[in-house]
């Protein structure tokens, strides 16, 4: 009976680690797919200098001419792309977390849902791989606060900006960054810290729209009048 017992435990043992093992194949493909999805975005960062555009479009593959002729379009064709590749390693797998494919891999899939329009799809996904550990809980809020902005909601964690066209006091047009709408800006800073961010969100806005930027909380209200003016 003990043998019995020790042979059926090293059987459970085994599959277990069999289980955990890494999945080196995958692992390679996600680093592969997020290096085209961050790649593509760095080409359009405007402190990037002209010797590093010049080094990724030649680690892209791209051709010059094709990327000035195409521009966004091209991250576009690519986004969706690489959604088709994601979406079947998850039927297949799951969310691809840090378990299966180790860090920083585990972004792969989460970078790519958050640059389609399949976010509400997928967000019960992210918040489960976020609940496991699988990724950390900074990537769910983000995403939750993305999905939000998309559904014209308040966003929970002040993780996201936009910007609108509108007219100043003179009638010019003029485009206005912004922090979308925070639902409890009294604390969103603490809820922030819960959350695990280890910036304010005065200090996110400033990452995101220049040392200069000045944050001043938005309604709901004023953020949709400004989107639906440019509807």
């Amino acid at each position: 009976m003990r043998k019995i017992f020790l042979l059926l435990f090293g059987i459970s043992a085994f599959m277990l680690n069999a289980q955990q093992k890494m999945n080196e194949a995958l692992k390679k493909e996600l680093n592969e797919i997020m290096k085209i999805d961050q790649g593509y975005r760095m080409l359009f960062d405007s402190e990037i200098t002209q010797e590093k555009r010049d080094q990724l479009l030649k680690d892209l593959n791209i051709d010059k001419e094709e990327f000035k002729k195409k521009s966004w379009q091209l991250v576009a064709e690519h986004d969706s792309l690489n959604m088709q590749k994601i979406e079947n390693i998850i039927a297949q797998y799951g969310y691809p977390g840090k378990t299966l494919v180790g860090e920083p891999a585990n972004q792969a899939a989460w970078y790519v849902i958050q640059h389609s329009n399949k976010i509400g799809k997928y967000l019960p996904l992210i918040k489960e791989a976020g609940m496991k550990k699988e990724i950390p809980f900074t990537w769910v809020a983000t995403m939750e606060d993305r999905y939000l902005m998309y559904e014209n909601k308040e966003q929970i964690y002040g993780t996201q900006g936009t910007g609108e066209m509108t007219t100043d006091k003179e009638g010019k047009q003029v485009f206005v960054n912004f922090i979308w709408p925070v639902k409890d800006p009294k604390n969103v800073n603490k809820i922030r810290k819960e959350a695990g961010f280890t910036s304010t969100i005065e200090e996110n806005a400033k990452r995101m729209f220049g040392q200069d930027f000045r944050y001043e909380p938005y309604t709901l209200q004023q953020a949709l009048e400004l989107r639906n003016k440019n509807k």
